[in-house]
C-alpha cells in the first residue's frame, strides 16, 4: 500500500475559514493564515485552500491573503476558486501554490486543463470535482455545489484525467460535513476509472473513518477534511498513530 497523505481544507469566505453541512449554512472558524500555519506545524501532509464564493461571485481569488498564508506553511499547498484561466494558475503559482485546483473553471472551458497541464505539467493541475446524488446518477455541480449541470461526473472526471490532470480531488456534496464516513461507493467508482491520484473529500466524522477509507479502498491516495481538524475533534498526529496501527502506511512528520 503506498503512503497515504492527510490533508486539512481550508474553506475561505471573506478572508476567514468557514464551514457547513452539505456546502450550506457556513459558520465561521477562523484565520486561514494562523489555521495554515498550525497545520503545517503539527503533522499535515498537505493543504488545500479554497476561496469557495470566488466563482460564484465571478472574481479572482483572495491573493493577498493567499501569498500570506503560503509564507506560513512548508507542506506542499494546492490552492482553488474562481480559476477560469491560465493568467489565473499563473497568478496563484506567483502566489506561493504548489498545485492549482480547477472546477467550475474548466466545466465552462474544458480546454484548460489541457492548456494548464501543457503548460506547468500534469502534477500542478488538480480537477476539484463537487459531486451529488441526482436520480441515482452521480451528477456535477458548479459554483461552490450551487448549480447542477446535468453532467455525468464519472463521464467528466475520466474526461479531465485523459486532458491532463494529474489529480482528482473528489467532493462528495451529500457527505459534506456529515461526519458519517467518506462516500466509499462515488470514490470507489472513480478510483475504478482513473490512474491517477484521488483525494477523497467530504464525510469524515472520526479517525475510525480515515482507517475504514484506506482499508475498504487502498486506490485512495488522501484523505481531506475541515471541521474535525478545525475544531480539534480529531488531532492528525493521533489519526496517524491510529493508522500506523493498522498498517496504514503515513508520511512521517
Amino acid at each position: 500500500m503506498i503512503t497515504k497523505r492527510i490533508i486539512p481544507c481550508l474553506d475561505v469566505k471573506n478572508g476567514r475559514v468557514v464551514k457547513g453541512v452539505n456546502f450550506e449554512g457556513l459558520s465561521d472558524v477562523s484565520s486561514p493564515i494562523e489555521l495554515a500555519k498550525y497545520y503545517s506545524e503539527c503533522g499535515a501532509d498537505e493543504l488545500v485552500f479554497y476561496d469557495i464564493t470566488a466563482s460564484a461571485e465571478g472574481r479572482e481569488l483572495f491573493t493577498d491573503i493567499l501569498t500570506e498564508t503560503a509564507r506560513k506553511v512548508f507542506i506542499p499547498l494546492t490552492v482553488g476558486g474562481g480559476i477560469n484561466t491560465l493568467d489565473d494558475f499563473d497568478r496563484v503559482l506567483k502566489c506561493g501554490a504548489d498545485k492549482v485546483s480547477v472546477n467550475s473553471g474548466a466545466i465552462r472551458n474544458p480546454s484548460l486543463v489541457y492548456e494548464a497541464a501543457k503548460r506547468y505539467g500534469n502534477q500542478c493541475v488538480v480537477i476539484s470535482c463537487d459531486v451529488k446524488r441526482v436520480d441515482g446518477a452521480f451528477k456535477v455541480f458548479a459554483k461552490g455545489g450551487r448549480e447542477n449541470t446535468g453532467m455525468d461526473a464519472l463521464q467528466w472526471i475520466k474526461q479531465c484525467v485523459d486532458m491532463g490532470a494529474g489529480e482528482v480531488v473528489l467532493n462528495s456534496i451529500d457527505t459534506d460535513g456529515v461526519k458519517k464516513g467518506f462516500d466509499l461507493e462515488m470514490l470507489d467508482a472513480v478510483c475504478k476509472i482513473v490512474n491517477v491520484p484521488v483525494i477523497a473529500s467530504g464525510g469524515a466524522g472520526c479517525i475510525n473513518d480515515f482507517i475504514a477509507l484506506f482499508k475498504t479502498l487502498p486506490k485512495v491516495d488522501a484523505g481531506l477534511a475541515a471541521s474535525i481538524f478545525h475544531f480539534g475533534e480529531v488531532k492528525i498526529s493521533d489519526l496517524k498513530s491510529e493508522m500506523a496501527a493498522h498498517g496504514i502506511p503515513t508520511r512521517k512528520d
